[in-house]
């Protein structure tokens, strides 16, 4: 999983950027406007946090200011019909602090501004996620914000199987009997026991 990349800015677009690294190599990262506006002018150093998105026919790089918007992001993809164009859109709207308290206050108005985003997706979104963000809407601006995240490999390699393409009860069937510790482990293992 590449989690962060640190490197030179070569190409500075509103949907992306391409870091280019110590040792040559240009990583382009898909970002949200709010991420945008933390990127320094080309040939300036940056770091950003970073998710991989494995598809079939494609590997897609998410890049993220803050671990807080990456974190926001995987509950994000997590929800039914919201993917990560959907979901960098979604994050495009304000800071991280915004979108919880958004989530947390249930306000759908807000999320269906937001340009692909209709009435239902907005419910759900608030729905799956009001519980799982650590806020209210009364938090004081001083306070920190904080994402739950899960860090049981277990449910780290169900959310890949179901980035992955995998029905969650299918997730389930598959992580059932896995053997291993990182969540990389039981993927493969998940993956094997899918092929066969």
């Amino acid at each position: 999983m590449i989690a962060l990349v640190a490197g030179e800015v070569a190409v500075r677009r509103p949907d992306h950027v391409v870091l280019e690294t110590a040792s040559g190599v240009g990583y382009r990262l898909a970002v949200s406007a709010e991420t945008l506006r933390h990127v320094p002018a080309v040939g300036a150093p940056v770091s950003l946090h970073s998710h991989l998105v494995v598809r079939d026919d494609a590997l897609a790089l998410y890049g993220f200011a803050t671990e807080e918007e990456r974190d926001l992001f995987l509950l994000l993809i997590g929800v039914q019909s919201v993917g990560p164009k959907m979901a960098l859109a979604v994050l495009s709207g304000g800071a991280p602090r915004d979108l919880v308290r958004t989530v947390a206050a249930g306000d759908v108005k807000r999320l269906t501004a937001v340009p692909g985003i209709g009435k239902r997706t907005a419910e759900r979104i608030v729905v799956e996620l009001r519980e799982k963000v650590g806020a209210t809407e009364d938090v004081p601006n001083g306070e920190d914000i904080v994402v739950r995240r899960a860090d049981d490999p277990r449910e780290l390699a169900r959310q890949g199987l179901v980035e992955l393409g995998f029905a969650e009860l299918e997730a389930d069937r598959l992580l059932a009997d896995a053997a291993g510790e990182t969540p990389e482990e039981l993927l493969q293992h998940a993956l094997r026991a899918a092929r066969s």
